[in-house]
């Protein structure tokens, strides 16, 4: 999988090069690269943002730095997904991991300030014809779209065949895991590891019984319980 990162802030993306995702990379399942903005800033003083028609405060990303910037992205793979992190966007959930998981060439854009030019997703969904996604971790705001970019590439590239050590880990885990019907998502039941005791708090005693079948159950009954608190 290809993923370019335009950003005023390439710095951010550091950690790509650490972990399972920086092993992932050296093994070549993913290809990470950051584009500084700046680099297509605008006039003498090299600009990349202005005032916003209407008024108000803060000031806009410009339109012309940023396609300057995507746009040799798009021409090299015209089948590339365009992803903006934004908290007007829709939730970025677990399905739409698995399925930007099976893409290869995502391009995500980073906003900063009050956000980024409405136009940008306009053009190139409409005019340019590429799939544009606007999506949000949360109903909150953050400084800006690095530290949601780097939450769902981190999300999107665990999914993908090599990256995990042990695949099987994706099977029972938080909004993967179903109910017996295989409907109702649920999230991970708690885990435990040796001591047996510690600090006067003992490991389930279901746990340590060798019975499959029993913990099994008890596992599912545990997930459920996690899930309901959660709506």
């Amino acid at each position: 999988m290809k993923i370019d990162i335009a950003t005023l802030f390439p710095e951010y993306f550091d950690p790509l090069s650490l972990s399972l995702l920086g092993k992932a990379q050296t093994e070549g399942i993913v290809q990470c690269t950051t584009h500084n903005l700046r680099e297509h800033a605008l006039g003498v003083h090299k600009s990349v943002d202005d005032t916003p028609y209407g008024g108000g405060a803060g000031m806009v990303m410009m339109a012309e730095p940023i396609a300057h910037t995507i746009d040799p992205l798009i021409q090299e793979n015209p089948t590339a997904i365009l992803i903006i992190p934004t908290p007007s966007g829709e939730k970025f959930t677990q399905p739409i991991a698995e399925k930007l998981s099976r893409e290869n060439h995502l391009i995500f854009l980073c906003g900063r300030y009050e956000g980024i030019d409405a136009r940008i997703p306009e053009y190139y969904r409409n005019v340019a014809q590429i799939e544009v996604l606007e999506l949000s971790l949360g109903d909150y705001v953050l400084a800006g779209g690095e530290v949601a970019t780097l939450a769902m590439i981190e999300a999107i590239t665990r999914l993908l065949p090599g990256v995990l050590g042990n695949p099987e880990s994706l099977v029972e885990e938080s909004h993967v895991l179903r109910d017996e019907d295989g409907q109702e998502a649920l999230v991970e039941y708690p885990n435990y590891t040796k001591p047996p005791l510690w600090r006067g708090l003992e490991v389930p005693e279901i746990l340590t019984s060798g019975n499959h079948g029993a913990i099994a159950r008890w596992r599912l009954e545990q997930a459920r319980v996690r899930a309901r608190r959660l709506k």
